[in-house]
């Protein structure tokens, strides 16, 4: 096995431990019934934060995306980016990141974002992407203060179809012309679920994959 598909497999069983990445029959925003659920929410502990942002920033490193600062839409993207940018400081590079407010302050140091200045190369931090909608605020906001979005990374991608044929990750690549990372998506969890014998599981996903799915 590939060193990348074994953190993307290390991942999946990191996930499904901490009960992030759960099974049963879930409404997914879309109002679909999907056999399996996703909440980085869940990853609530110092441990497991620390343990995402090592994930994060081995899938960014092995993206190839070039990017000079992290930037994380509130709500959830705030202590992914935090977790990431910790990440990469203990692996040697001491990178800024910065996140926004959902509304203005007007006292302090006011305006909505919080952090580093945005400059330059911003690479957005996201759990999923599900309509694209926090991916297409975070590239205005950074492109009003004058910087570049250049990619997005997330967590899971569950490669089934968004608005048309594409699925929301191709959409936004599409609509927004960024590169997208994932740290697992839904062939991985796939995989594992083979490599495991979780034979109930694996036939829920591979039938809401075929319906749903995209190549």
């Amino acid at each position: 096995m590939a060193q990348t598909d074994q953190f993307r497999q290390e991942f999946i069983a990191f996930a499904i431990e901490k009960e992030v990445l759960r099974f049963g029959e879930f409404k997914t925003k879309a109002g679909r019934l999907s056999p399996y659920f996703f909440n980085a929410g869940l990853f609530n502990d110092g441990v497991s934060l620390m343990k995402l942002g090592e994930f994060y920033a081995a899938a960014i490193k092995n993206s190839g995306i070039e990017f000079d600062m992290l930037f994380g839409p509130a709500y959830k993207g705030i202590t992914l980016a935090a977790s990431i940018a910790i990440a990469f400081a203990k692996d040697g590079r001491n990178i800024p990141y910065a996140y926004n407010r959902k509304e203005a302050k007007d006292h302090g140091e006011g305006g909505t974002i919080v952090g580093s200045p945005l400059q330059g190369r911003v690479l957005i931090i996201d759990d999923v992407i599900s309509a694209g909608t926090s991916v297409r605020e975070s590239v205005e906001l950074i492109k009003a203060s004058g910087a570049e979005a250049c990619g997005v990374a997330i967590a899971i991608d569950r490669q089934e179809k968004g608005l048309g044929e594409l699925s929301a990750v191709q959409e936004v690549i599409a609509n927004n012309h960024l590169p997208v990372c994932a740290i697992a998506n839904l062939h991985d969890l796939l995989n594992y679920l083979t490599t495991k014998n979780m034979v109930q599981n694996l036939h829920a996903v591979e039938a809401y994959r075929q319906k749903y799915g995209v190549i």
